[in-house]
């Protein structure tokens, strides 16, 4: 059965290459990493302005959540 390759045994293969055969071995990965950035576009970020727009806390909400979390912390003690 063949032997996994894992990432820390790439590595410790490429600490015994020239520095040379370091750069050649960039040199050839590059583009792979490249084509597979390519393909797998990242997506568009949705804008998060206006997600509270039409909310309406008022100050006894906030009192409320206040409170709700000052008696969990005591209850943890």
């Amino acid at each position: 059965m063949a032997e996994s390759v894992t990432l820390e045994k790439v590595l410790n293969l490429a600490k015994q290459l020239s520095p040379l055969d370091k750069i050649r071995l960039i040199e050839q990965i590059t583009p792979q990493i490249k084509r597979y950035l390519v393909i797998t576009p990242s997506k568009p970020r949705k804008s998060l302005r206006g997600i509270w727009k039409g909310i309406d806390i008022s100050e006894e909400d906030i009192a409320e959540v206040k409170a709700e979390i000052n008696s969990n912390i005591n209850c943890q003690k």
